[in-house]
């Protein structure tokens, strides 16, 4: 298959998108695929004949390692040529078109918030993942967290605060909370809050994201996640960080975490959170595959945190090694993903 692996783009997860695609691009290249990465914002000035697709330098990027700190995307607006404001850049949809299906290496807001993909649907062009919907509800933190209380899907108290609204915490909380951006991802502007002198700077980091956070209780417990592949649940992965909590530079930097899967977890709480799993991917609306992240306390009570739509798949990241569980290795993951995505109506 011609295949094209969509990655970059202007979100605070650009560096560790870059490093799915890298890997991804690899792994179906040595099962025979014509595959190339291109940069969804950067896009690509040379040919766009057939031939982009067997070439191994048919990418125009910036450095692929994930740094310690999100990206400055600044300065990656600044080396798109065309002086553009669109997020496609250089043809970026005429090689789309050309492909039999494009892998979604995107991650954070602008890759999975569904406005790709609403483009990519109107366009007739196949994509992995979850469509439209499910990825801009998905992507939502506060949306998606009352769609789970709706659904009995247990999930820490909280609320939504807009920029320039009161963020004053009810009654019924109290420190410590977590404050995010309602739309990130991979921790990005994620505080772990004790007092209100902590919960004001926390609350100014994450508007330096979004116009609108979330704040919600903070669950002292183990912490996660399950993925969803098709109508199968995966084996259920924990996370421990080796310090604080699993943020951005504990997630994608070597040693700073450690997995344990399957989960040393009973049998029956194992099938409570895969239930549960399953039961946010299919209120979400979500397709293809997912990754589910919950906490649970020290008396076992379980709460989903989010979805996923776009699990990561770098050396470090859960999918992958939860796929390994059941013995199915990098490259079948990837070519399953492929074959899910062909199936979609």
């Amino acid at each position: 298959m011609n295949i094209i692996v969509l990655a970059g783009g202007l979100s605070t997860e650009r560096d560790v998108s870059f490093s799915t695609g890298e890997d991804v691009c690899k792994a179906l290249r040595e099962r025979g695929h014509q595959a190339a990465m291109l940069d969804v914002f950067l896009g690509y000035e040379g040919d766009v004949s057939e031939d982009f697709f067997v070439r191994n330098d048919a990418i125009r990027s910036d450095d692929k390692k994930i740094k310690s700190i999100d990206p400055d995307l600044d300065q990656i607006k600044q080396m798109r040529g065309d002086c553009e404001d669109g997020f496609f850049g250089p043809n970026v949809l005429a090689l789309c078109r050309k492909a039999d299906i494009v892998y979604m290496a995107l991650h954070g807001a602008d890759g999975e918030n569904g406005k790709v993909q609403a483009a990519f649907d109107l366009l007739g062009i196949r994509y992995t993942g979850s469509g439209c919907v499910g990825s801009a509800v998905a992507m939502d933190k506060g949306l998606s967290k009352k769609i789970f209380l709706e659904a009995g899907i247990p999930t820490p108290k909280g609320f939504s605060v807009r920029k320039g609204q009161s963020g004053d915490l009810p009654e019924d909380m109290a420190y410590p909370i977590v404050v995010k951006p309602c739309c990130g991802g991979s921790s990005v502007g994620v505080s772990m809050v004790q007092s209100a002198e902590e919960y004001e700077t926390a609350l100014q980091t994450a508007f330096r994201y979004e116009d609108e956070v979330v704040v919600e209780e903070c669950i002292k417990g183990r912490e996660f996640s399950a993925g969803v592949l098709g109508e199968e649940s995966l084996p259920i992965i924990e996370i421990i960080p080796k310090a604080g909590f699993y943020d951005y530079e504990t997630k994608y930097q070597p040693g700073m975490a450690m997995d344990v899967c399957p989960a040393e977890l009973s049998e029956e709480k194992t099938k409570e959170m895969q239930n549960y799993a399953k039961k946010v991917y299919d209120e979400l609306k979500l397709e293809v595959y997912g990754r589910i992240d919950f906490l649970m306390d020290a008396d076992g009570n379980l709460f989903c945190l989010e979805a996923n739509t776009l699990p990561g798949m770098t050396p470090t990241s859960l999918l992958p090694q939860e796929a390994a569980a059941i013995g199915m290795d990098y490259g079948t993951l990837c070519e399953k993903i492929i074959s899910l995505a062909m199936e979609k109506k």
